[in-house]
């Protein structure tokens, strides 16, 4: 008896569409062959997850097999009709009878009915199913682009452009890389889902980058020239005299690529003052001296505004 797919994915039946969405790539990423190297029994479940998330995680598909339309598989079920449907109302009165035989009257004219419109459903090519993938992508590969190969739980593999600004949830779509057809009829396609790893270092909002820059107390006192870590690679970019932690200066054109317009978001670096993990005394003697003659209260602003 085939597993019931709300099973598979171990949700209930009305659960959400983000909740199917979840327990899918917790499973994906659980039980995938990348992770399971050998282990035939994570394999097999790996294709079942797969293949019940291609129904489930599509609103459509879904809605069709809650209400009996296809089966586990995506096929089609024939509806099957009670006799008493194909009964005559009005003169003829085929159901309606005192005696109770007539009911099997002309039974070979509605099993042709019923078959024959069967067989017409299930005649001809047909498109295979999609077959949904799970693809864990570096920040980088993601904001920049790149190619990554993607190994199937039967062992072959694909090959996947990773396109430039690409972001977690995106789905990427491989025509005719799905399950076969039937009967002569064209494959599906592989739909690709990719979530994309946090980098230690950049953030992502929308197309713009954001870091946080560490600088001496003499660079924000002083400002000057320093390098600044970017998508790309590093740069040099000016502080100024004077900064204070938690100013936040813009590199234009530094951030992510808009896939859709090829413009590029800019990239925010905000300054934070870091101290030497030793204070020696020359410092703290200058400080101590600069704090008599130069003293001011920065907190001044909060308590007005308390």
């Amino acid at each position: 008896m085939a597993e019931d797919l709300y099973a598979v994915l171990g949700v209930d039946r009305g659960a959400s569409q983000e909740e199917i969405r979840k327990a899918y790539r917790r499973l994906a990423k659980e039980l995938h062959p990348d992770f399971n190297p050998g282990d035939r029994t994570a394999e097999e479940r790996f294709k079942k997850v797969s293949a019940a998330y291609e129904i489930l995680g599509d609103p459509e598909k879904r809605a069709r097999y809650d209400r009996g339309e296809i089966d586990e598989t995506g096929a089609e079920k024939p509806q099957y009709r009670h006799y008493r449907d194909f009964a005559e109302t009005g003169a003829g009165e085929r159901y309606h009878t005192g005696r109770g035989f007539e009911d099997f009257a002309d039974l070979g004219d509605i099993f042709s009915e019923l078959f024959g419109r069967t067989a017409r459903r299930r005649a001809g090519p047909m498109r295979g199913p999609d077959l949904r993938y799970h693809l864990v992508v570096d920040f980088l590969d993601a904001v920049r682009g790149g190619r990554r190969r993607v190994v199937l739980p039967d062992g072959s593999a694909l090959d996947v452009t990773i396109p430039a600004g690409i972001e977690s949830g995106q789905v990427i779509r491989l025509r005719g890389k799905g399950a076969p057809g039937f009967e002569g009829g064209p494959p599906g396609d592989a739909l690709v889902e990719i979530e994309v790893r946090p980098h230690p270092l950049f953030t992502r909002e929308g197309d713009d980058i954001r870091v946080t820059l560490p600088i001496t107390l003499d660079e924000a006192v002083l400002g000057g020239k320093v390098e600044v870590p970017t998508i790309d690679g590093p740069v040099r970019m000016t502080i100024p005299r004077g900064a204070s932690s938690g100013r936040v200066l813009r590199l234009r054109g530094k951030g992510v690529p808009d896939p859709r317009t090829g413009r590029r978001g800019d990239q925010y670096v905000r300054l934070e003052i870091v101290l030497p993990e030793q204070i020696d005394s020359e410092l703290e003697t200058f400080m101590r001296r600069w704090r008599e003659n130069h003293a001011y209260d920065p907190r001044a602003r909060l308590r007005e505004m308390a």
